[in-house]
């Protein structure tokens, strides 16, 4: 059998620690894991943990930005079969509870670890914010530019938006009993479509859940958890 040149053998551990850190933090939160947890899960040593990332924030730091990378991959491949400017918001919005849903632990790595893992990360946070606020403004832009929303703060409705959305999925998370996230895709659809000055008949319009045909991507490029999880994070 072949030998993995050292290059390949490098990469291939990396991802493994990375893999078994985002289950770690996602089981145990980032504050309670440590290193030591991360090395078990992995099947490697601690020297071969610090061999790749200088500390368990470096580790976390990556996992954050690799996760949010995936996720904008998803909405922008999402968004790109809309042509019509409230779809595209439609789109972005459906692609991220529909993908949180079936990815817990994704969630968790964004929306709660984050959160709790203390002042370290708050840069790291408000650009997170920044870029998923970022993303929402840009749709909201074309949709005044083409005259189908009138004219508004978009940069503050970008944030109320993201706002609202990180809530919901908070809340979610948070849950003992958690019902489908995309349950709660109608609804927020309708407060912020209102929200963005949307007419009422194109509201009425392309209601449906994402539980209805709008099935989050493959795995295979979202998460280090690859398989769909249940609404208890079980996988």
């Amino acid at each position: 059998m072949p030998r993995l040149d050292p290059a390949e053998q490098s990469r291939s551990r990396r991802e493994r620690i990375l893999d078994a850190a985002f289950s770690a933090f996602a089981k145990r939160g980032y504050r309670d894991t440590a290193v030591d947890d991360i090395a078990a899960a992995a099947e490697t040593s601690k020297g071969g943990i610090y061999f790749h990332f200088p500390s368990k924030e470096a580790i976390f730091r990556e996992l954050m930005q690799t996760t949010a990378d995936k996720l904008v991959a998803r909405v922008e491949r999402a968004v790109a079969q809309e042509s019509e400017p409230v779809a595209k918001a439609e789109a972005a919005l459906r692609t991220v509870l529909a993908t949180f849903a079936g990815h817990r632990t994704m969630a968790r790595v964004l929306f709660l670890d984050l959160a709790g893992a203390g002042r370290a990360f708050q840069a790291e946070t408000n650009a997170l914010h920044e870029r998923f606020a970022g993303l929402i403004r840009g749709y909201l832009d074309e949709a005044v530019a083409t005259g189908a929303i009138p004219p508004l703060d978009t940069g503050i409705t970008s944030v109320v938006w993201f706002g609202a959305l990180n809530e919901v999925v908070a809340r979610w998370l948070l849950a003992d009993r958690p019902g489908p996230l995309e349950d709660s895709y109608p609804a927020l659809r309708e407060v912020l479509l209102r929200s963005a000055g949307v007419p009422e008949a194109r509201i009425a319009q392309g209601a449906a859940s994402p539980a209805d045909g709008k099935r989050p991507p493959a795995a295979a490029d979202g998460s280090p958890s690859p398989a769909p999880e249940d609404g208890q994070g079980r996988r």
